[in-house]
């Protein structure tokens, strides 16, 4: 398949800058694959769709405030610092993308928060045309550094929200499950469970399982290829370990569905499957490129959210809904004005 078989017109009004005023009353459209028909829910009606047996896998994944706002040295020019990944704990250099790029050279010093409790960074490498690696100059234990880094730190919002992160944001841009930390962006299916939700499922006898995979940046990057083969997607951590394996494979054997809640927990299972389509524990790095067409292994079902154009995430939802029904079912949502990406709507796909 190719890049601009993916576009779509999407109303900038339709892209959600805020989310829903409660979690599990975002709206739900189901898409049923068997009959090719769609329904209009809101999302607490899940509920309705899932049986006594059936597994709910989601990401435990944790959001780090990985938004950070520096001056530069001399010219005192604000630049928005986000920080990706600890490379090197000892030297405490981070890979980070900077904005604006072009001001940012090596040996470059960068001021963060006051004087008192703030931190220093030098720029001592470039990466790609956004990306440097900084050395923080912090002498303290690494707990104290990261104190300070989570004091100075933002909520990363996605780059289509123009708005400055609120303290709502902390807490809803968080899956209300979320255990370990190291996502830069939030598995964003799993933000419309509420803890009243949870409870109703596992009163109607349905296992909650989790997994973790670390969401990076790379997941919203932009294909620049036509020829979908040729993109490369960046890595991302995952951890499943053998007692998820072990009963997402028992309610297989049991012929029960195993509902996958977001785009994440897709790539992490079908990351981590046997020749014999089994699923194996795993503490790994993916960078697994799922598009149509594709067959898959574990999943009967998937949550999603509302995706963008030509994104990778998009891409993978075609390949399990099927790319016609997917592309009738986005038009349907244009339509009755659904809302997109991060904090819209959701999809479920059975």
């Amino acid at each position: 398949m190719k890049l601009s078989q993916f576009n779509f017109n999407l109303p900038p009004e339709l892209l959600a800058e805020y989310p829903a005023e409660h979690r599990d009353e975002a709206r739900l459209m189901v898409l049923h694959r068997d009959t090719q028909t769609i329904e209009h829910k809101l999302f607490k009606d899940l509920i309705d769709y899932v049986d006594d047996g059936d597994l709910m896998l989601m990401n435990n994944t944790k959001v780090f405030p990985a938004r950070l706002i520096g001056l530069k040295e001399k010219t005192g020019a604000r630049i928005e610092v986000f920080l990706l990944r600890e490379l090197n704990v000892e030297n405490r250099l981070w890979d980070v993308l900077v904005d604006p790029a072009r001001k940012i050279r090596i040996g470059n010093k960068l001021f963060f928060g006051e004087e008192s409790d703030g931190l220093v960074a030098e720029v001592i490498d470039n990466t790609t045309s956004r990306g440097r690696t900084l050395r923080f100059l912090f002498d303290g234990p690494h707990d104290e550094f990261i104190a300070r880094i989570k004091q100075l730190g933002m909520t990363p919002l996605p780059k289509y929200i123009k708005r400055e992160a609120t303290e709502e944001d902390k807490e809803r841009y968080q899956t209300i499950y979320a255990k370990h930390e190291g996502a830069v962006a939030a598995p964003t299916a799993g933000l419309h469970f509420s803890k009243h939700l949870l409870k109703r499922l596992e009163i109607k006898g349905v296992a909650l399982e989790e997994l973790t995979l670390h969401v990076g940046l790379g997941t919203f990057s932009s294909v620049e290829v036509e020829d979908l083969s040729k993109h490369k997607m960046d890595s991302e951590q995952i951890i499943i370990s053998k007692e998820t394996a072990a009963n997402v494979n028992r309610v297989k054997d049991n012929k029960k569905r195993v509902f996958a809640v977001g785009t994440t927990v897709m790539r992490a299972v079908e990351s981590s499957v046997s020749s014999n389509h089994r699923l194996n524990s795993a503490d790994r790095w993916t960078h697994k490129f799922i598009f149509p067409p594709y067959e898959f292994s574990i999943a009967d079902a998937m949550i999603t959210n509302f995706h963008t154009p030509k994104s990778t995430l998009m891409m993978m939802t075609a390949a399990f809904a099927g790319y016609d029904f997917l592309m009738e079912a986005y038009k349907v949502a244009v339509e009755e004005k659904y809302r997109f990406f991060s904090y819209g709507d959701a999809m479920l796909i059975l």
